[in-house]
């Protein structure tokens, strides 16, 4: 097991390509200046991302996983070099992302890590060709000289994500939601990266479709020993695709763990109730705990715990004192009523091992 948060665990720190430490991204939603002068109004500043530290080894997935708008996406941009952080560090592989000085420096670990976004009908230019498209990271890392070895390499990479060499001509609109997808994935693989960020790569596609990408993503993982950072919040998706998980909540890690501990035995009242809310479609009668309240407006998120308005556990500590990640068995868990003993023990309510 892999600890996010700590260094002192007998990991060798080259196991470890990217490190995200006491991470965060303020993002300022104040109205106009002109209008704050007028109606004498502070400026508002939207946590997005709050201490959120993680550890991804070499060669397997982490996910994030959790509601609609609790920072998910803003982490992946973060790692991906799109957003600067307002805090912490990003680490790839021993190098701190904020010492990058010159645009050399810069280029040389930028083509070392791609990200595939989750609409794949924007984020392909509509008036390119597939094989401009594909071939773009190319050019631009100057990786291979000469329209003939371009040529033969874009058509390599079609046929590595299941298109053939002749798909090139086509333009975007030509192909399916599930095919663009896989255009995505090949144009991300063309710097030959060893990092991929993965934000919500199969939400956009049908089911059958989402299956086939998941195990063509799995297929290239093991082929080119590629590291994931994926962020999703289907907990089926994540089950298959994943070697740790993190459960995130208004901006917060609330936990962590492997994903057969994780699912086996959720410690955090969010996470079992993320879990809950998988279909019981074996009529087994386990026991469930309710999902009361809404998400908390995150611009004025609650004191304490953020997830205090919502959880049936919660006391007065829970109200007034932020809960750090701390180590419980084979997770970490930020939660005040876990390391009291005032939550049922998850293995005790028939909680299945693998959603259904």
């Amino acid at each position: 097991m892999l600890p996010a948060t700590s260094e002192g665990n007998g990991v060798s720190g080259n196991e470890v390509l990217v490190r995200l430490a006491n991470l965060g991204k303020d993002f300022d939603v104040s109205p106009p200046l002109l209008n704050r002068l007028l109606q004498h109004q502070d400026r508002v500043v939207l946590r997005a991302v709050d201490n959120l530290s993680i550890a991804i080894p070499r060669g397997k997935t982490f996910s994030l996983v959790g509601e609609s708008g609790c920072g998910k996406s803003t982490v992946a941009k973060l790692a991906a070099g799109l957003y600067r952080p307002s805090r912490g560090s990003i680490v790839f592989d021993g190098i701190d992302m904020a010492t990058l000085g010159t645009r050399a420096q810069t280029e040389a670990v930028r083509k070392r890590l791609q990200m595939i976004f989750q609409d794949p009908y924007a984020s392909l230019n509509p008036r390119w060709r597939v094989s401009d498209i594909v071939a773009e990271p190319i050019r631009a890392h100057r990786l291979i000289a000469g329209k003939a070895a371009i040529a033969r390499r874009v058509g390599e990479l079609l046929e590595q994500v299941g298109l053939t060499g002749a798909d090139g001509v086509r333009f975007p609109h030509e192909f399916s939601g599930g095919q663009r997808q896989r255009i995505s994935i090949a144009r991300a693989l063309a710097s030959q990266p060893e990092f991929l960020i993965c934000d919500e790569p199969t939400s956009a596609l049908d089911v059958s479709v989402q299956a086939q990408i998941l195990n063509l993503m799995k297929n290239l993982q093991r082929q080119f020993a590629l590291t994931y950072l994926f962020i999703s919040h289907d907990l089926a998706v994540v089950y298959h695709i994943s070697d740790y998980i993190g459960v995130m909540y208004l901006g917060r890690l609330v936990e962590w763990s492997d994903k057969r501990s994780l699912f086996d035995r959720p410690l955090h009242p969010y996470t079992r109730m993320l879990l809950d809310a998988i279909p019981d479609i074996t009529m087994s009668g386990r026991q469930r705990t309710p999902v009361a309240g809404e998400v908390p407006n995150p611009i004025d998120p609650p004191t304490g715990c953020h997830f205090h308005p919502r959880c049936p556990y919660a006391n007065d500590r829970c109200r007034t004192e932020v809960p750090t990640l701390m180590r419980n068995n084979a997770s970490e868990v930020a939660c005040h009523a876990v390391f009291e003993g005032r939550l049922p023990d998850a293995a005790a309510t028939g909680r299945p091992a693998v959603p259904e």
